[in-house]
């Protein structure tokens, strides 16, 4: 099958034809449709997470058809369409998986990062950490539901029944979530690189009350903040933001190191969090009020062999939205047909 590799940390993808992986014991093998370019990924090519598979296939918000069941495999048929996130496999066994917190599981497995990925013709996923997708969304469109939605939904869920609400980071996970919290009755004030003017005409487009430069303060107190872009500098900038009683919501898996800042600003009871990868329960939640918002997603399609240019796009914020690989894309020099 085509896929795309990394063979080292901070080097390019390669473009590689390798073995058809085989689904073993409660794994299916999907032909993969569309997968979403996430900034994890980034943070996986870049060699800031550890532990990585090597060589790998990156690659965690994936949509596709199931062509073939392992063994013991029977939560789905052949022919069925699954979504694939961040969360590959857990133990079952240690205090978290079985207090109903798998999210925090030593043991897991994570796809596109110690599980082989997306970037490619066809992946094996277990099939108990798959999702079915709700049939309103296209392949490309349903891709950034399987983290930008899912962890984005854990991020808002940790901020309560806050009504004034800020996003930092308004990407792919940014545009998800501001539409489910409309949809909850909050107010979202949105927060962007400076003079990102274009992504602050977005945000508000969606349903933002208020956009503006990341290092400003916001017109009026937040209940909560969700931070999605991976910069520790704006934990202190969001605390000067959130009134106190509030809680700022760290929603990366990643983030530039957090410089000191004055008790004063954490005084008040305010609290900063973390959210750690999701759980099989946030999916079936996230999935059952993506389709009555409806949630809409933004996307750019690219064929799998430009996975170097999206990653690269990405990184310098030139992404609206969400950037999703189609594999079944081929480029003919002048374009690209599927």
């Amino acid at each position: 099958m085509r896929a795309m590799i990394l063979e080292k940390p901070g080097k390019r993808l390669r473009a590689a034809e390798i073995p058809t992986p085989r689904p073993r014991a409660n794994e299916i093998l999907i032909r993969v449709s569309a997968c979403a370019v996430c900034r994890t990924d980034l943070h996986v090519v870049n060699g800031e997470l550890p532990h990585l598979k090597s060589p790998l296939v990156p690659g965690h918000e994936i949509v596709g058809v199931i062509v073939k069941m392992g063994p013991n495999a029977r939560r789905f048929k052949v022919g069925e369409r699954v979504g694939v996130p961040w969360l590959g496999w857990t133990c079952g066994k240690c205090k978290f998986c079985r207090g109903g917190r798998e999210n925090l599981c030593s043991d897991a497995r994570f796809t596109g990062y110690t599980r082989d990925g997306g970037y490619a013709e066809f992946c094996v996923a277990d099939e108990r950490f798959c999702f079915p997708i709700p049939g309103v969304y296209s392949d490309a469109n349903a891709a950034p539901l399987l983290c930008a939605g899912l962890i984005g939904f854990r991020s808002l869920a940790k901020t309560g029944g806050a009504k004034r609400l800020g996003i930092y980071g308004f990407g792919a996970a940014g545009h998800i979530i501001t539409q489910v919290a409309r949809f909850q009755g909050r107010k979202v004030y949105a927060f962007t690189r400076g003079g990102d003017l274009k992504a602050q005409r977005f945000a508000i487009s969606l349903g933002a009350v208020w956009a503006g430069d990341s290092q400003l303060l916001p017109p009026q107190k937040l209940d909560a903040a969700i931070i999605f872009a991976p910069v520790g500098g704006l934990i202190p900038l969001a605390l000067k933001a959130v009134d106190k009683g509030g809680i700022v919501v760290c929603g990366g898996v990643h983030m530039s190191d957090v410089p000191s800042f004055p008790y004063e600003i954490l005084w008040g009871e305010r609290c900063v969090c973390s959210v750690a990868n999701l759980t099989r329960r946030d999916g079936a939640d996230f999935f059952q009020i993506a389709p009555r918002v409806p949630v809409q997603t933004t996307v750019e399609t690219f064929p799998l062999e430009r996975a170097n240019e999206v990653l690269a796009g990405l990184r310098k914020g030139k992404i609206r939205g969400a950037a999703v690989l189609l594999p079944g894309a081929v480029d003919n020099g002048s374009g690209w047909v599927t």
